[in-house]
């Protein structure tokens, strides 16, 4: 082109002019270079509750946090041990009551009661909920096989509708992502600093050593960081909020109280499910742990097949439980 016939232009692109900063922006964008996004909402976790609910009354307290918990989603519950038809009865009149009535409930491996089932009477009265037929072993299987490696198992009871779903079908039981239990003694027992024979243990010492041969991962809440006592003037400030939920623990509470003239609960189940949301709450350390003849979980020596959490904090448990089974928000 000759220089005579060049048309003179005003640049548009001057430092700091606005269609400056546009073309920036394009280039940046045809880079690759897109503004940060906000992180993806993690998932919750799949769990299922297997449960001797209707004894002592910490199984409900783990129920209570397990609903009001959205980091967790209960595929189902089982119950466990004794009479577990009319355990699955409470769990379903329960669930109803605070607003969980389409979990499913599956009856496990009955068994001889060795304890009272302190909070029959509130199975009675009021219109019945149907009961679903699916036993609890089978209910685990089929969980499992839909979701493989992906469910944890918490086990807050004696450990027989694992056992027999292990020998129904142990390749598949291994696909279980991992169990959080309530159970064993370590260091420390019911009070004082040496181990005893743990309930949930001691009650199936043979489903207990399946469990642990597993191959499952375990992570384990034995009497050394569960010893959580309910204390009278945070649990009368508790049940005065009067939601449904603490409507519903009262009236088990009741129960439980005038069957077994206690009056503080014990909270040992509710820290495996505290754990399941926020392990630091109970950090672990690996062990390798065997069941001897009376129940005792022992030390030994071998390649670990559990992490069992030895010590926890009373103060910054019941912060946290206190801060989820609250008033609606």
């Amino acid at each position: 082109m000759h220089k005579q016939n060049r048309v003179p232009r005003v640049s548009i692109l001057r430092r700091g002019s606005p269609w400056a900063l546009a073309l920036t922006l394009l280039v940046v964008a045809a880079r690759g270079f897109a503004p940060a996004q906000p992180a993806p909402k993690a998932q919750p976790q799949l769990v299922i509750l297997d449960t001797d609910i209707g004894d002592d009354i910490d199984d409900a307290f783990a129920l209570a946090l397990v609903e009001r918990s959205p980091e967790l989603h209960l595929l189902g519950i089982t119950t466990a041990f004794g009479d577990t038809a009319a355990r699955q009865q409470l769990t379903l009149k329960f669930l109803a009551a605070t607003g969980f009535s389409q979990v499913p409930v599956a009856a496990g491996v009955p068994t001889p009661a060795k304890t009272t089932f302190t909070q029959a009477m509130y199975t009675t009265g009021g219109q019945l909920i149907p009961k679903q037929h699916l036993s609890g072993p089978d209910f685990l299987l089929d969980q499992i096989r839909r979701h493989p490696n992906q469910i944890t198992l918490i086990a807050i009871g004696p450990q027989t509708n694992l056992a027999a779903a292990i020998d129904k079908d142990p390749a598949a039981f291994r696909k279980l992502k991992r169990i959080v239990m309530m159970g064993g003694s370590v260091d420390r027992g019911y009070g004082q600093p040496y181990p005893d024979p743990e309930w949930n243990i001691v009650c199936d010492i043979p489903a207990a050593r399946k469990v642990f041969a597993s191959g499952v991962p375990i992570d384990m809440m034995p009497l050394d960081s569960t010893m959580l006592r309910f204390e009278p003037a945070k649990l009368k400030g508790f049940f005065a909020q009067q939601t449904p939920l603490t409507h519903e623990l009262q009236r088990l509470y009741d129960y439980w109280s005038l069957a077994s003239k206690q009056t503080t609960p014990t909270l040992f189940d509710p820290m495996a499910v505290a754990y399941t949301i926020k392990p630091d709450l109970c950090p672990t350390t690996p062990l390798h742990l065997s069941v001897d003849d009376t129940g005792m979980t022992v030390r030994g020596a071998g390649k670990p097949n559990v992490n069992a959490c030895l010590k926890s904090d009373p103060d910054t448990f019941f912060d946290f439980y206190l801060s989820r089974v609250g008033p609606a928000k």
